[in-house]
């Protein structure tokens, strides 16, 4: 029987992790929100489905699916998959979710791990928590992510567009993962499945973004920006980016390494930064 995988969202993790798992020789599904998506992913191979939240998909997609995975965030009425689908997940002999670092809440710099309790600040990570224990009681595997970057997404692509700011906010750092390895994670997961089990998935190196915008404009050779004080950049920030700088922690990741034999690609930004750069250098 060949195994098949079935991501709830196919955004910018699940479609990595689809592609890891193609290239392992999975079978490939998932659902996206866009029609365009849904032809996007056909031309590599990767089968797509339209999914609005509101109605289930039809069984016959997900029947055969050995193995399932969300990576969508929980909405104002709750979970969409689990509100619409939950029976066809119970056939499925292994469920992952993708959450958030952000259900520990702040600890002031201090370092979590996946004993520390859940201690939610933000009304997103609240819902997040929630969704969590709903899926962990179906017996899921939980990933918990931090900041993620890769190509596209990262200070080098915010240094050539022009957009990188050194924000200077004194003891503040960030946990961040790069989007490779999260997709070589899930597979160790998969490889050695243990359910209900919980794993932080995050680099080696919190770091103060200062530091990563600072490396990426070395890399490519350009000024870095000056420092800008939290107290005058505050007020220009999005709700949403403000409420990333309320909390401050650093995320261990050791049980990654010593219960799936994980070896992180990039351990820190250092190496994916310069893998990105790489990357973008390709002719």
């Amino acid at each position: 029987m060949t195994n098949r995988l079935f991501i709830f969202g196919l955004g910018y993790s699940g479609v990595e992790i689809a592609r890891q798992a193609k290239a392992a020789g999975w079978s490939v599904a998932g659902t996206v929100r866009s029609a365009a998506k849904v032809k996007q992913l056909a031309a590599e191979g990767i089968e797509a489905h339209l999914l609005d939240g509101a109605e289930p998909l039809p069984s016959g997609l997900i029947g055969g699916t050995t193995h399932v995975l969300c990576t969508i965030a929980p909405g104002r009425t709750g979970d969409p998959v689990l509100a619409t689908c939950t029976a066809l997940l119970r056939e499925a002999c292994w469920l992952g979710y993708l959450s958030t670092t952000g259900v520990y809440g702040d600890h002031a710099g201090g370092w979590v791990d996946e004993t520390t309790p859940p201690n939610p600040g933000q009304p997103r990570s609240v819902d997040r928590l929630e969704a969590e224990r709903a899926w962990q009681a179906l017996g899921s595997t939980l990933f918990r992510l931090p900041g993620i970057y890769g190509p596209g997404r990262s200070a080098i692509d915010q240094v050539k567009a022009g957009t990188a700011r050194r924000i200077d906010k004194p003891g503040q750092v960030f946990s961040r993962i790069h989007v490779e390895d999260i997709a070589a994670t899930v597979l160790a997961a998969i490889e050695r499945p243990s359910a209900g089990a919980i794993y932080n998935v995050a680099d080696d190196l919190p770091a103060p973004t200062p530091d990563v915008i600072a490396h990426a404009c070395r890399l490519l050779a350009r000024p870095v920006p000056p420092l800008v004080p939290w107290a005058e950049v505050a007020p220009t920030l999005s709700a949403m980016a403000r409420s990333f700088y309320a909390e401050n922690r650093r995320v261990r990741n050791d049980r990654i390494k010593h219960e799936l034999g994980v070896r992180l690609r990039y351990p820190t930004y250092r190496e994916g930064l310069q893998a990105i750069l790489a990357v973008s250098r390709r002719p």
